[in-house]
């Protein structure tokens, strides 16, 4: 499995042949300066609401809104596994697919066994709204944020209309699925276990109106690297105050910012060597239903072989418009359930469960990928069709 150690070395890799294309002139420096200028924004936010994500779990405003849902659930288990499922979308639609990956997992099955509840639904629940529900905001999916820039800078509005009732799609096919999966476990009742003990109140508080005051400044149409890392500043500041051993380097995501990094310049060298007549073939043309399930497929398949984003990188030429551009991101977002290299944040998710001592039975989750996966993607291109 791809630790953060092979990430990172993955990444030099990766940017050391991004040096040498553009060295040899195979990457024209000016599309090598064309892409840091894209790239930049981006990779700053990743940054900052990472660094402000992770010192908001340390605060503990993951395990106080957890444990809030399961008194609102009421001790029935599903009412639980549908609360969590609402957070699991907010978190992912607001905070990134990441963020739901790595932090809220194990928040969902320390809360799962606090109440002696098999922990494996709200896992797999966390693991593929973290995928599915990265359609609904332009910042919740690094590759949504690259569809924003091919598309002129397009405001939040027009992604939301654009991809909106295909994103709902994308998170009701796998909710059904993992219910109907899982419905013996997600039978009976649970006794309410005791709230989490908070260290520091003052943290708290500071990180929850931070995130909350966060949250519509990424969707007021202001550049979301700003109150990224104005959140992260501010946020630091706190713990400079009242936690100053918790700031360490490792808070932030060097690793993901080097492979993410060389995999830009590697993509675009492969792209200025002529890739794209082999991905139009594959890809196809029009915006007809049979042609977008044609590069929502692709995107799909290329996302489970090799990974999401550059599996995007590359098909993202033949995505001309914004119907096709949005089928793309439907493949590629929506698609990742099968193989668990399919996104980064499959890998951090499964980091995060090894961590907590809990066993993922790969055999069964592809199997299952293998039938939610397509049916998820052709369900959710349907909207883009009837526009």
């Amino acid at each position: 499995m791809m630790d953060a150690v092979k990430l990172a070395v993955i990444g030099v890799v990766l940017l050391v042949a991004g040096g040498v294309a553009v060295t040899t002139g195979a990457l024209p420096v000016a599309e090598a300066a064309g892409i840091i200028e894209r790239v930049w924004p981006i990779l700053l936010f990743v940054v900052a609401v990472t660094i402000t994500a992770e010192l908001a779990s340390t605060a503990g405003v993951f395990d106080v809104a957890a444990s809030a849902l399961a008194r609102f659930g009421r001790g029935r288990t599903w009412s639980l596994w549908l609360l969590v499922v609402l957070l699991a979308v907010l978190a992912t639609a607001f905070l990134s697919l990441d963020t739901t990956a790595v932090l809220l997992t194990p928040v969902v099955v320390v809360v799962a066994r606090a109440h002696r509840l098999d922990p494996l639904p709200f896992a797999f629940t966390t693991v593929w709204l973290a995928n599915t529900a990265s359609l609904v905001l332009p910042v919740s999916n690094l590759t949504n944020l690259l569809a924003v820039h091919r598309l002129g800078g397009a405001d939040t509005a027009f992604f939301v209309a654009l991809l909106g009732p295909s994103a709902l799609v994308a998170i009701l096919v796998p909710v059904g699925i993992l219910g109907l999966v899982h419905r013996r476990a997600l039978r009976g009742r649970y006794e309410a276990a005791p709230p989490p003990r908070v260290e520091d109140r003052v943290l708290l508080v500071a990180a929850s109106v931070i995130v909350l005051a966060l949250l519509p400044l990424l969707v007021s149409g202001v550049a979301v690297w700003i109150p990224a890392v104005v959140a992260s500043v501010v946020l630091g500041g706190f713990f400079v105050w009242r936690s100053p051993r918790t700031l360490r380097f490792a808070l932030v995501p060097w690793q993901l910012l080097v492979f993410a990094s060389g995999l830009f310049l590697a993509v675009g060298a492969v792209q200025a060597l002529g890739s794209g007549a082999i991905l139009d073939v594959v890809a196809g043309r029009g915006e007809d239903l049979i042609s977008l399930w044609q590069l929502a497929a692709a995107g799909m398949v290329g996302a489970n072989a090799i990974d999401n984003l550059p599996a995007y990188l590359a098909l993202e030429p033949t995505a001309e418009t914004p119907l096709r551009l949005a089928a793309l991101l439907i493949g590629v977002n929506a698609g990742s359930l099968i193989t668990p290299w399919a996104s980064l944040a499959t890998l951090l998710w499964h980091q995060r469960l090894v961590s907590v001592g809990v066993e993922v039975p790969w055999r069964r989750s592809m199997l299952l990928g293998v039938i939610a996966a397509p049916a998820t993607v052709g369900l959710a291109v349907l909207p883009l069709a009837m526009r």
